[in-house]
């Protein structure tokens, strides 16, 4: 101790013993204690100095580092149980300095193995600029001498502040086109119009953050696979919180979201048939500004992809008398979360039809459904008739190639028709299934006149075969009987 108080006073001539012991005793004992000043001269030297020289001492008497035990030459290198400052920053005893870059993360690891190990890998320790200078350390995000335990308030990576780390670089326009021009640099003001970004400003830590979804140190590229918030592990991310009823069991909604959405046609489109174009939790709630559609909203999410029905459903008398009774638009009678396949009995007045939940049996809109759905039985009659003339025709050898062909055409009146059920308008309903109706009556008519065509054919044949049979037979016995004659 008494070097170490020589080697202040030959560095700082003018402060006296007095001056010395003065400071000394201002110092807080829970930071210069007789067991620091034993175990770490280079803190108690800073915490003496002044300016730039202190402040690093100061904050890191609070670091959980500090508090584990660990001394400053256990990142900066040197000797500090050495009160010499020559012995103490020789780089003989491995003093660096201040580390930089993957020096930072090599010193790191030297304890946090499995979290080095994340980071090498993700998008952070593998993306640099022209010189090779990395995104960014464990310092960016963790701090330097002022680090806390992750559920401390003040914790930099702590659920109330991550997202002030993480907009830190990606609110960052120049910094962030440094590395990567094409991200944007506006999820915080998104993040501010969620529901996730309002609870968490207001202090609910457990709503979702940057590193709920994104993941901490093994955050990923949003195009490799293996992120969590590739196309097809959104659902799986986001259950992990909206599919915990404990978990979530203070916001009072569902927590049956993810199970309804796997066997849901979007669901067993993405997760089973691997659709990268159906739709997951964030194409219709939104990513970075995620929130539930409302009643005025929920036809143009589902219209981002299905727009042709979108305009027809706004043209619709069903749009005003929705809103008028907070109805939720598409989701009225194709549900949410669990969306089904289509099918012909959802109108109608039949059981599993949704028209009858809102109307009643006699009224004009159940009669316009119900002329709906007999049109399309009776379409799907003629069609399933003409299919078996054309077939039938087709087996007995008759060229109807024209027929079949004009056939398909089937097919596409039977999918606009059934998308034009969204306008609820008999008029247009009808006028587009009527071409439906002509394709099938073009295509009987070919069948059946191929077939009599067929049978004529083999009555002909049948008639020509008893005529040459009869011609032969009689010149055979012409033939005997001349052969007669002769002899």
């Amino acid at each position: 101790m008494d070097n170490f108080i020589k080697k202040i006073i030959i560095n700082h001539g003018h402060i006296s013993y007095l001056c010395l012991t003065v400071l000394l005793f201002l110092i807080p004992a829970s930071i210069l204690s007789q067991e620091t000043v034993s175990k770490d001269n280079c803190l108690n030297c800073h915490l003496i100095l002044d300016g730039k020289f202190k402040q690093p001492a100061v904050l890191f008497s609070s670091d959980i580092h500090f508090k584990k035990g660990i001394t400053c030459s256990a990142c900066h290198g040197g000797d500090s149980k050495s009160d010499d400052q020559d012995k103490a920053m020789n780089k003989a005893a491995g003093f660096i300095g201040i580390p930089h870059g993957q020096q930072v993360l090599k010193i790191c690891s030297k304890c946090h193995a499995n979290e080095f190990n994340n980071f090498v890998k993700s998008v952070h320790g593998q993306s640099n600029t022209g010189n090779g200078t990395i995104i960014n350390n464990c310092v960016t995000c963790h701090g330097i001498h002022n680090i806390v335990p992750v559920k401390s308030p003040s914790s930099k990576v702590n659920g109330l502040n991550i997202v002030k780390t993480c907009t830190g670089c990606h609110s960052n326009a120049s910094y962030m086109r440094t590395y990567n021009p094409g991200i944007s640099v506006d999820q915080l003001e998104k993040y501010k119009t969620s529901v996730h970004g309002q609870r968490i400003f207001n202090g609910d830590s457990k709503v979702a953050n940057c590193a709920s979804c994104h993941g901490n140190h093994d955050i990923k590229n949003v195009k490799d696979p293996q992120s969590r918030v590739y196309v097809t592990n959104v659902p799986s991310t986001c259950n992990k919180c909206h599919g915990d009823a404990n978990y979530m069991k203070e916001y009072n909604i569902p927590t049956d979201q993810y199970e309804k959405y796997k066997s849901s046609v979007h669901g067993i489109a993405l997760l089973e048939k691997g659709d990268k174009n159906a739709p997951s939790c964030n194409k219709c709630h939104g990513d970075h500004g995620a929130a539930p559609p409302e009643v005025e909203s929920i036809t143009k999410v589902c219209g981002t992809c299905h727009a042709l029905n979108e305009q027809m459903f706004q043209e619709s008398p069903h749009k005003d008398a929705f809103q008028k009774k907070n109805i939720h638009d598409c989701a009225a009678c194709h549900s949410n979360h669990g969306i089904s396949k289509t099918s012909d009995e959802m109108i109608g007045n039949g059981e599993k039809s949704f028209c009858i939940k809102c109307h009643a049996n006699q009224d004009k809109g159940i009669q316009v459904a119900i002329t709906m759905k007999s049109y399309i039985d009776s379409l799907l009659k003629e069609v399933n008739l003409a299919s078996y003339l054309i077939n039938k025709a087709e087996q007995k050898g008759m060229d109807v190639s024209d027929a079949k062909f004009d056939s398909n055409d089937i097919k596409k009146v039977l999918i606009t028709t059934r998308n034009v059920i969204h306008y609820s308008n008999l008029e247009k309903f009808t006028g587009s299934i009527n071409e439906g109706f002509n394709i099938t009556n073009k295509a009987k008519i070919t069948g059946e006149e191929s077939i009599k065509d067929y049978y004529v054919r083999r009555i002909g044949l049948g008639v020509s075969t008893i005529l040459i049979t009869i011609i032969c037979v009689a010149l055979y016995f012409k033939l005997r009987k001349i052969e007669k004659k002769r002899t």
